[in-house]
């Protein structure tokens, strides 16, 4: 037992689109915040030359740019993490730290754990132990990183790493089940048994949340809507209750900045009028829906029509947003799944006595797991191709938040367990055996 009752263990979740934090016990994290990170370069002579690099991998994080240049030149630069990226900066490039769900430049997630701890739970890391939530792809060398960061820069007294499915899975009180993680960078199929995660059955897919929200914002600007962000206007009252937008000119904002502000404005429209349609979409029969209204920040209001069925139909069918003009292919579009097939797949790849079960337990987590009657589809389409005996069950909690945040809940629940607690790897064990120590504590 390290600390017994005293000490409550911090659990932290760093996802491809928010961070969670807070104290073990809590039924929600105290802190949530973007995991980008706006940078702003420091130094004179390479200039020119860096920020393109960088506003290339993170506005558009599908190329194939590896964020890690970045590091190479070793150039200065300073990091606004959380609230601070809400105000515009000249030059302020936006960068993510992750890449398919993997971290790709541990100095930011470096700067977000800080910043979590610091300035956000304001405690001392020194003091308490950590469960950090990974992707249940992460590579050992990954966790070694991460292990090695937590007890070198933060002096933790112990740590435990605990896969995002297995803490799904025990937030909603079960020990086998299929956990369909549907983020923000991508979405993530994998079997948990006995609290472990069967590696053989994980299935990854690039659409996430972020994907449909880009598609949704080239689905509106074919149609002529002009999306403003927040910064690039301000309202000016000419008679009472009445406003005149007026734009301002800021030409030295980055265009990933830019980019970053229209997706928060777009995803809102997503997440507002956005459900899925009971059956595939097709063109035609969408044709004269009903449309829904939405205002935009600068006050005009568009219609959103069939988009509204279409853009979350993407995730079962993800050839759709090939119809969409300008939203870039996925590099290899065949490989690319829809989730009844991830499902179906990931199951079949199991051993068979379990199969039934992962059937009747089939588990939504994520942000993106919110869209309306995607539940009701996803288990429709998973009974259509499973055999005859498997009784299909798909799960989610009722609560939106639960379901955003229940990785980090599972983690809540797991680090204030007392059977838990000679579990964690200590600072003691670290310096004994080494970082490589952490593959036999954390399976």
């Amino acid at each position: 037992m390290y600390g017994g009752d005293e000490v409550s263990a911090i659990v932290i979740d760093v996802g491809s689109y928010s961070c969670k934090a807070g104290y073990a016990g809590d039924d929600t994290p105290k802190a949530v915040f973007p995991s980008v990170v706006g940078s702003i370069e420091q130094t004179g002579d390479t200039d020119d030359s860096k920020p393109e690099k960088e506003s290339d991998s993170a506005s558009d994080s599908k190329n194939g740019a590896k964020p890690m240049d970045v590091d190479k030149a070793k150039t200065k630069r300073k990091l606004y993490v959380g609230q601070e990226l809400e105000f515009r900066r000249d030059n302020m490039e936006v960068i993510s730290p992750m890449k398919d769900g993997t971290v790709t430049d541990w100095d930011i997630v470096d700067n977000i754990w800080n910043h979590a701890f610091r300035r956000r739970l304001l405690i001392n890391p020194e003091e308490h132990p950590m469960l950090i939530a990974e992707p249940s792809t992460n590579t050992a060398q990954q966790r070694e990183k991460a292990a090695e960061l937590m007890f070198e820069n933060y002096k933790v007294p112990a740590l435990f790493l605990a896969k995002n499915a297995v803490l799904t899975s025990f937030a909603s009180g079960r020990a086998t089940s299929l956990v369909v993680d549907s983020g923000g960078g991508s979405t993530v199929v994998s079997a948990v048994h006995d609290g472990f995660v069967l590696q053989k059955s994980v299935a990854t897919s690039p659409v996430g949340g972020e994907f449909l929200t880009d598609c949704m914002m080239k689905s509106l600007e074919s149609k002529g809507v002009v999306i403003r962000p927040r910064y690039s206007f301000k309202k000016k009252e000419i008679s009472p209750g009445e406003y005149k937008i007026v734009d301002l000119d800021l030409p030295n904002t980055t265009e990933s900045y830019r980019l970053y502000c229209m997706r928060a404005i777009a995803s809102d429209i997503k997440e507002s009028v956005c459900r899925v349609p009971d059956t595939a979409f097709d063109e035609v029969a969408y044709a004269n829906v009903p449309t829904t209204s939405y205002e935009l920040p600068d006050g005009q209001t568009i219609e959103v029509g069939a988009d509204r069925f279409k853009i979350p139909d993407i995730l079962f069918n993800p050839s759709l947003s090939q119809t969409i003009p300008g939203v870039d292919g996925f590099a290899d579009s065949m490989s690319v799944r829809g989730l009844p097939r991830m499902v179906i797949d990931s199951i079949n790849r199991c051993d068979v006595d379990i199969r039934k079960e992962l059937f009747s337990n089939i588990l939504l987590s994520g942000g993106s797991s919110s869209i309306l009657q995607l539940k009701e589809r996803l288990e429709k389409e998973v009974l259509e191709e499973s055999p005859q005996a498997a009784r299909v069950k798909v799960m989610a909690s009722g609560n939106s938040v639960e379901r955003r945040f229940s990785v980090w809940i599972g983690g809540s629940i797991l680090a204030s367990l007392g059977s838990f607690q000679q579990m964690w790897f200590s600072k003691a064990e670290y310096e004994e055996h080494g970082v490589s120590y952490i593959q036999r504590k954390c399976p």
